[in-house]
This record gives C-alpha cells, structure tokens and sequence, in this order.
C-alpha cells in the first residue's frame, strides 16, 4: 500500500452495495438550499461505471415526465450522497448502456431478475 492509498483510504465509503450497469438504483442526495437540507431521491438504472479507488464514479438515467430522459453522474465516495440502494437485478449483456439513449418507450427498458 503506497502512501496515496492510505491517504485515499480515510475518504472511501464502505456501505456502498455492489451493483452493476443495468441495476437499478436510488439514490438518495443530500441538498441544502439556504439554510436548510432535504434529502432528493434519484431512482434509475445505471448505464456506466468508471473509475477506481476515490475517484469511481456511475451514471443513472431515468424517464421523467413526458418521456424525457435525465442522466445524473455521482462519485461514489462523495459526501453529498447520503445512501445508495439496489432496487432490482438488471439483465443486461454490455457494460456501458449508451443505446439506452436512442431507444423510446418499451425498447428503453431493461429486463429484470
């Protein structure tokens, strides 16, 4: 273990579950507007994961109202998180779930376990 990654160490979280691209997921985000906080819930499935140690980020995309796609990339390590849960097993075969992007209506969705 080099001297970064004790360093790195102190800032990683470890009650993060494992999940995969194709999962879906929520997260739940700590926001504070003037001088009070909320949390804001941001439920989807993951199309990426990128990254290592402290610096591992994932994207989550959902359809919000009228049938507009939202995309939201999070580092996982990040303070701002305050809670991440697996909701369901997505069967996917790629790692990267870019053609989500073009797909519209039943073919955007994802089979699950």
């Amino acid at each position: 273990m080099n001297k970064l990654d004790k360093i790195e160490s102190k800032y990683i979280k470890t009650d993060i579950p494992e999940f995969k691209a194709g999962d879906k997921v929520r997260v739940k985000i700590r926001i504070s507007e003037e001088n009070k906080d909320r949390i804001q819930v941001f439920e989807g499935i993951v199309i990426r994961i990128k990254g290592t140690g402290i610096n591992k980020t994932f994207t989550v995309r959902k359809i919000s109202f009228n049938n507009i796609g939202v995309e939201r990339t999070f580092l996982i390590n990040s303070p701002v998180i305050q809670s991440i849960e697996k909701v369901g097993d997505g069967i996917v075969r790629r790692a990267k779930l870019y053609y989500l992007r073009d797909k519209v209506g039943k073919k955007s969705k994802v089979r699950f376990k």
